[in-house]
């Protein structure tokens, strides 16, 4: 039986000062329960409102690219400087020690590869799995336009739909297909409006250099930019500070982080520009600063 000898009636009401419930801090989330948006905030940080993503799932579909051909070697180093990690099921079981302790936005879309129709996906992860596996959330390709956009668009609904029965949020990737012709900003504004009216938690899309401002203005949502193809690594700085600058939220990067001439120096300097508004030329700065630093003899001693 519990000791009931000592309880004392409360005192400390606070009388006079107002109940309060801050606002949460992303954009179109302040309606969603209280796990969703637990899970959000590991995956954006509280203090930005941002997220540096490292993307490393790539070899769901093009097998091992360059880079990507050991995950213990060349991407496990990177997890301490990014906030989350993107990638799938096999990879993260396999190689990606738990320890880590960074949140973990689950690829759950594929059957496709780089020999075929890359819009012909199926939902390739349970929740269940998912669950068990401590997903910050789950992420899903959409192909508009694509000869498979209808069964693309199931697969994320069907997505959304568990993530909400178990409060974990559906991240929408804006896929282009290979016959996808104009890819601007009409485009990218369309998918990603389509992801979020379907229910989408967040998007990731592409950054394009004119209207930019109106995909992310026209999106209710989040918006993450995808790194895309491999840039010189000041290019690929001024991406994303002119993506954040025009209402991104944050960045999911791959080929532009693990494919640089020092893949550690360079998601540091992302993080700047992401997190603190660095200016490209200061970022990149810091990025020649923490490259030679590495390759100094102290540091490979």
């Amino acid at each position: 039986m519990a000791d009931l000898d000592d309880i004392k009636d409360g005192k400390d009401w606070g009388l006079g000062i107002p109940a309060t419930n801050e606002p949460f801090f992303l954009k179109g989330s302040e309606g969603l329960d209280w796990g969703m948006k637990s899970r959000l905030t590991r995956i954006f940080n509280p203090r930005s409102g941002r997220t540096v993503m490292l993307a490393f799932d790539h070899g769901y579909f093009q097998g091992p690219t360059t880079g990507l051909e050991r995950i213990d070697l060349n991407i496990v180093p990177l997890a301490p400087y990014a906030d989350v990690l993107m990638c799938t099921r096999g990879v993260l079981r396999s190689t990606v020690p738990a320890a880590c302790g960074k949140p973990v936005v689950l690829r759950c879309s594929g059957g496709n590869s780089i020999l075929s129709e890359l819009s012909n996906e199926l939902v390739a992860v349970d929740i269940e799995d998912a669950i068990r596996l401590d997903a910050a959330a789950m992420a899903a390709q959409i192909y508009i336009g694509a000869e498979y956009e209808h069964q693309s668009i199931g697969n994320l609904v069907k997505l959304i739909d568990r993530g909400n029965r178990y409060g974990m949020p559906t991240l929408a990737v804006t896929g282009v297909g290979k016959d996808i012709g104009v890819r601007d900003a009409r485009y990218f504004g369309l998918a990603s409006r389509i992801a979020a009216e379907l229910g989408a938690h967040y998007v990731k899309t592409y950054f394009v250099e004119d209207g930019f401002e109106r995909v992310t203005a026209g999106c209710p949502v989040p918006i993450v930019i995808a790194g895309g193809k491999k840039l010189p690594e000041l290019e690929a700085l001024t991406m994303a500070y002119k993506a954040i600058d025009q209402g991104a939220s944050g960045v999911d990067m791959g080929r532009n982080i693990f494919q640089a001439d020092s893949p550690s120096a360079m998601i540091q300097a992302v993080g700047a520009v992401v997190h603190d508004d660095e200016k490209p030329a200061k970022a990149f700065d810091m990025y020649e600063t923490l490259k030679s630093e590495s390759l100094s003899p102290a540091a490979t001693s």
